[in-house]
């Protein structure tokens, strides 16, 4: 019901027989400039010259496709995203974003998420897309023919690859040509979330109170995301913030992102080779990618600790600990791409000794990272109870 309701496009959806209506709004990124592309940049006082490309093998056909200027790239900069409201005549008090996961493409699966979220603390949702995500991207990027052609290019181009298919060939083989976008991507969407609290404090919002508060639900990639913004917490805007992840908050090089519907990989190699093996060396050439993990930039060194499990780990957890109380985290047992034991090791510490809840789910059934409530009819009582059980406690630490 909800996806057909979502899939109408409207800009208001009163939902029937029910209490709240979902929204579509328009916004306009200030970050974009940020982005691989511009011949020039300029920071805190600062102006550099166009990034490096750093590329890897590419075709003619893949490179007019995918490999595109990223801060040209229209649909990233203008983009609509949703809003579940409760229909009580007021602006919202108080606010959840919701991030989805890596190389999403519809927000279908996160519908009755954030319908129960709201339902069970009474907030707003916001459902928030990751730069070059969802709807933030070309519509070719998702063209089944289009990229099922390209597929078997770049099969062609590197025969030992695994993980290949066409739903993340675009991401892949953008990622593959030049892994800092994950970098840069990422701090779109960190500024990007800035703004959009921004322009809400400062009154523009139309359906948010100046003064509401904001909390976060964040799953996969999405809490990674979410931990750097509360870890690094800029001019204290999160002081009093929660966040609460899903299959998520494990560092980046405890990940397991290999996946048909993830990430091929030689995009997962190139992104270790990048930011773990010689980041350092990178950083020595590329004056603007240092000057952000430099100290004019404190999120850019907490990002730094959240890529590698054994560096700044005296750094990270000190910031994680600072903010244990006000977040949480749940985990699937059989989760492959974002271990359970991994999420216990980031959260927890080394010495298990930050107090971070984190709490460990083995539903009965045969579920996976990307899809942890399968639409099967066999098993749809499981499904619905293990949905019930982990967004009651979701809602009732987002409360």
């Amino acid at each position: 019901m909800l996806k057909q309701f979502f899939d109408r496009n409207e800009s208001v959806t009163e939902m029937p027989g029910s209490s709240f209506s979902i929204h579509r709004l328009q916004f306009e990124s200030a970050n974009y400039h940020i982005l691989p592309g511009e011949e020039h940049y300029e920071d805190k006082g600062e102006v550099f010259s166009r990034t490096p490309d750093y590329q890897n093998a590419i075709s003619p056909e893949i490179n007019e496709l995918l490999n595109l200027e990223d801060s040209k790239v229209s649909e990233n900069k203008h983009f609509t995203y949703t809003i579940f409201k409760p229909n009580n005549g007021a602006k919202a008090q108080d606010v959840i974003i919701l991030l989805h996961g890596l190389n999403e493409k519809t927000w279908h699966k996160y519908l009755p998420w954030a319908k129960r979220l709201m339902e069970i603390t009474g907030k707003t949702i916001v459902l928030f897309p990751i730069a070059f995500h969802m709807n933030r991207a070309p519509a070719a990027w998702s063209d089944f023919r289009l990229m099922n052609d390209l597929r078997y290019v770049r099969e062609g181009l590197f025969p030992a690859i695994s993980g290949s298919s066409f739903a993340n060939i675009a991401m892949s083989t953008r990622l593959h040509i030049l892994p800092q976008r994950f970098f840069w991507s990422g701090v779109q969407t960190f500024k990007d979330i800035l703004q959009l609290i921004n322009e809400t404090k400062s009154g523009k919002h139309p359906l948010i109170n100046q003064n509401a508060g904001f909390d976060f639900f964040a799953y996969s990639i999405g809490a990674f995301l979410t931990e750097v913004l509360m870890m690094s917490n800029p001019e204290g805007m999160f002081d009093h913030s929660k966040l609460f992840m899903f299959a998520g908050g494990a560092v980046f090089n405890r990940m397991s992102p290999v996946q048909k519907t993830i990430l091929d990989s030689e995009a997962n190699i190139a992104l270790y080779s990048f930011f773990l093996e010689h980041f350092d060396s990178y950083l020595k050439v590329d004056k603007r990618l240092a000057h952000y993990f430099s100290p004019n930039h404190p999120e850019g060194l907490v990002f730094r600790s959240m890529l590698d499990y054994h560096k700044l780990r005296e750094l990270r957890e000190e910031k994680l600990r600072a903010i244990s109380g006000r977040i949480a985290s749940i985990a699937l047992k059989k989760d492959k791409v974002v271990s359970c034991y991994e999420v216990q090791n980031t959260l927890n510490g080394a010495d298990r000794d930050i107090p971070v809840q984190v709490k460990v789910v083995d539903p009965p059934y045969n579920y996976s990272h990307e899809n942890p409530f399968p639409l099967k009819e066999q098993i749809k009582e499981d499904v619905n109870k293990a949905f019930d059980e982990i967004f009651e406690i979701a809602g009732e630490f987002l409360k």
